[in-house]
């Protein structure tokens, strides 16, 4: 009984396809960066006083728009993990990248509240496939010394979109109107499908069943068996926790720099570029130095739950800025916080790799995306009605310290080696 290992990168690669593969984690990056400032520009948007006249939005209105987008991103994970199982990851994601941008053009035509809802909506059907996809896609290309990396560098661009589609949209917003920033977002990134249909092969299911066939007396897992686990919940639990904050600084914080720290929206889109930027960056980080001090004989699960939790302990200083009446420590923490929980960002995602058997890759990561999604609802709308019921934003950020502390204690008591599922030895 063991913990099953994904396949290992072949080391007869050669240079050209050393190269390959490094682009398409940059495509892959690129590709989570576009769908991330798909999703951030209605922030932007519900920052300004025109737009939420012109759609007569209230508070809730605008927390119940802003969870649209993950009422079908989330709970599609798990069947859009089903799909890139089944038929690869080259083509379903071709088909989703041109279907969400062509949904996110389309909200510039929209003249009320029921149809800025429905696109949302749609929007995250079309961007359903993206996580799955590229994380099975890093799961059967890279090994586990080099996994850290890849899913750090593809992971920055989850930080790098709402990092730089704050300051776009508002540029865009300011010099063309909403309506015009919509449709340069949702149309001017088609052109992502060209080097996506020219780099990328369709052979992640190949590389699977030659893995299959050399794994010896090794029974699949079974998804019941998985379930069972507590490795599984204890992911779970401490993935929710952590895209509730993400998902509030992707939501909310605009609005929050404009109206709790009256900021410009110049220097909202700064300050957001410099929360989810420091981020980014911290994530490739860490997960390159984690594969380092794996690489060099590090156990791979206490290294990456290490780091994991390291993220979570950094992020948790928000409070000190929420609490304070000082602009600049507040700003000093929104920025320093998000960029804290960059440490966690690579390595709790890998360190799922680590523990879960390969196989039904794109399901586990489904079910794992289900949950880091699920926030997306419950975050705006939390955060709408706890600051029309208080009249502040106190206790929507004293939520982000509960769940920030939720999830430290989810990866300290269930994520462990000795939970994790295992193979079963098969009959001879």
């Amino acid at each position: 009984m063991s913990i099953a290992t994904s396949p290992q990168a072949a080391p007869e690669l050669t240079r050209k396809e050393q190269i390959r593969r490094w682009s398409i984690i940059a495509l892959l990056s690129l590709g989570m960066i576009i769908a991330y400032v798909d999703r951030t520009n209605l922030s932007v948007a519900l920052t300004l006083d025109e737009f939420n006249a012109f759609f007569g939005l209230t508070d809730k209105d605008r927390g119940n728009l802003l969870s649209a987008f993950f009422f079908s991103y989330a709970f599609l994970q798990i069947p859009a993990g089903w799909v890139v199982d089944k038929y690869g990851v080259k083509w379903p994601y071709a088909v989703s990248f041109l279907a969400w941008s062509v949904i996110s053009a389309a909200t510039a035509w929209a003249t009320s509240i029921p149809m800025l809802f429905t696109l949302r909506f749609l929007l995250g059907v079309g961007e359903s496939v993206v996580t799955p996809a590229s994380m099975r896609w890093i799961r059967f290309h890279f090994a586990e010394k080099e996994r850290g990396l890849a899913v750090g560098l593809y992971m920055t661009g989850t930080k790098i979109g709402p990092a730089i589609g704050a300051p776009i949209a508002a540029w865009l917003i300011l010099a063309y109107g909403w309506r015009a920033m919509f449709v340069i977002l949702g149309l001017g990134c088609l052109f992502w499908l060209i080097p996506w249909l020219l780099l990328v092969k369709n052979d992640d299911r190949s590389i699977e069943i030659a893995a299959q066939t050399t794994e010896s007396k090794a029974a699949a897992v079974t998804f019941a068996d998985m379930m069972r686990s507590p490795v599984i919940w204890g992911t779970i639990i401490g993935t929710f926790c952590y895209m509730y904050f993400v998902y509030f600084c992707m939501t909310w914080m605009p609005a929050y720099f404009v109206e709790a720290r009256n900021l410009s929206l110049k220097s909202m889109g700064l300050y957001t570029f410099f929360s989810f930027g420091g981020m980014a960056a911290m994530a490739a980080f860490a997960g390159f130095a984690a594969d380092r001090m794996i690489a060099k004989g590090g156990d791979p699960v206490k290294v990456r739950k290490g780091f994991t939790i390291a993220g979570f302990v950094a992020a948790s200083t928000e409070v000190f800025g929420a609490m304070s009446d000082s602009v600049p420590v507040a700003l000093f923490f929104a920025v320093f916080s998000l960029t804290g929980l960059g440490l966690a960002t690579a390595n709790y995602w890998a360190l799922t790799q680590t523990l879960i058997p390969g196989g039904a890759i794109g399901r586990i990561v489904g079910i794992q995306n289900c949950a880091a999604n699920l926030p997306g609802i419950v975050a705006p709308i939390l955060t709408g009605w706890l600051k029309d019921a208080t009249g502040s934003y106190n206790a929507p950020m004293q939520a982000i310290w509960f769940f920030l502390l939720l999830g430290i204690a989810a990866y300290v008591f269930l994520v462990k080696r000795e939970y994790a599922p295992r193979h079963r030895v098969a009959p001879t």
